[in-house]
């Protein structure tokens, strides 16, 4: 049984970051997937703002920065389009396959080992420590550790094995699936494009990603609990966009995002849980490369710290809540009311919404800000009484 200072599960954008921060303190770091190859499946757009990027100190790289995005175009059910243009790049569609390996030889290059095909099946406290069973390409190994950094989405068992409850309600959770697909046309590839409605995607949406002029990623996120599957709901999209329905399907992604379920404790004896697995999404587009990163980046330097002091009781891992609470995770509850505000609309709603208010104001919505976005919901829409009452009662 080989030991170390930290094991990392899961080798997604999270855990690769903590990999690559713990190996740089000078610790000694295990990095496991259950894959056999990083970075697919991906459960993902794969768009990653500029601004993450920079708070990351991550340089865009032609390697895995496919299209360069410029601004977004909401769509109403009536397909009236409502733009946010920056004018300038504000982002990138990326190839996540290439993205997250990149992520990995840099881990790697700093002295973390990193393992695929490693499958984690239990995890059991003995002395301090907490000693890993893997089936590893087929053979049983077992790792040890005093620290473990759970960053393997969803399905994290590490969480559940070490004491921490990491339920979600289905209200918080939705079901995903994309075509990436190719022989395709649509207008501005250099902006995302999402369409909304309740018969177009139950609460939630449908999207285009663009990864060149002719090939996207297709997908949607709906509420977990819809009549119909992500997957019917998908085709119909395809079915009736033009420039979408004659195209191929070159891969094929499905699987659950969290939208919301925020952890309160994040952290038990031993554990703290990034990502995914800590439901770190943005509430409203399920976005979560770069909030997963981040809180990476804070565990990563908690964990560091309770090496150096011994200390790997809850107690002094949760530095690790409070810190990811106040960088992140506050803003993140102010943008679940919007969530919730955005599912009390019904499509007449949406249109009302698409004449009404102009990509700025939406910018501030997602924003989070609930007193400037309350004050220009009055402005907007004095004259659609109902609505705005609506939305003033998620914006308080």
């Amino acid at each position: 049984m080989r030991e170390f200072d930290v094991i990392v599960i899961g080798a997604g954008p999270a855990g690769l970051r903590a990999a690559k921060i713990l190996a740089e303190g000078n610790a000694k770091v295990l990095c496991i997937d259950k894959k056999q190859e990083i970075g697919v499946p991906k459960r993902c757009g794969e768009g990653l703002g500029l601004g993450w990027m920079k708070r990351l100190g991550l340089k865009p790289d032609k390697k895995w920065c496919l299209q360069p995005i410029t601004g977004a175009a909401l769509y109403s059910p009536s397909l009236k389009s409502i733009e946010i243009d920056d004018k300038k790049t504000s982002g990138y569609v990326i190839e996540r396959r290439v993205f997250e390996k990149e992520l990995a030889k840099e881990a790697a290059k700093k002295g973390a080992l990193i393992r695929t095909k490693c499958r984690a099946f239990n995890f059991e406290r003995k002395e301090g420590k907490v000693i890993v069973s893997c089936i590893e390409q087929g053979e049983h190994t077992q790792y040890s550790a005093p620290i473990i950094i759970a960053a393997d989405g969803t399905e994290s068992l590490a969480p559940r094995r070490l004491g921490l409850d990491t339920k979600i309600s289905l209200n918080d959770i939705d079901s995903g699936y994309q075509y990436e697909m190719a022989n395709i046309s649509f207008e501005k590839p250099n902006f995302i494009h999402l369409f909304f409605g309740k018969e177009v995607a139950n609460r939630g949406y449908c999207w285009i990603f663009p990864k060149s002029k002719t090939c996207a990623n297709v997908g949607i996120g709906i509420a977990g609990m819809s009549q119909k599957t992500a997957k019917e709901y998908l085709d119909r999209f395809v079915e009736s966009h033009p420039g979408l329905k004659n195209g191929s399907i070159i891969e094929v992604n499905a699987g659950t995002i969290p939208v919301g379920g925020f952890l309160e404790e994040m952290t038990a004896d031993n554990l703290l849980v990034v990502g995914d697995a800590a439901h770190q999404v943005n509430p409203i587009h399920g976005g979560g490369i770069g909030i997963a990163m981040e809180a990476a980046t804070i565990a990563s330097k908690v964990a560091l710290e309770a090496l150096r002091k011994k200390d790997f009781s809850r107690e002094f891992l949760s530095k690790y809540n409070k810190a990811w609470y106040e960088t992140r995770g506050n803003k993140l509850k102010k943008i679940l009311k919007q969530r919730r505000m955005f599912e009390a609309l019904d499509d007449d709603d949406f249109e009302t919404l698409a004449e009404s208010i102009t990509g700025q104001d939406i910018m501030l919505i997602a924003e989070g800000d609930l007193a400037a976005s309350a004050k220009m919901v009055i402005k907007k829409l004095v004259k659609h009484p109902k609505l705005a009452g609506i939305m003033l009662k998620y914006l308080k």
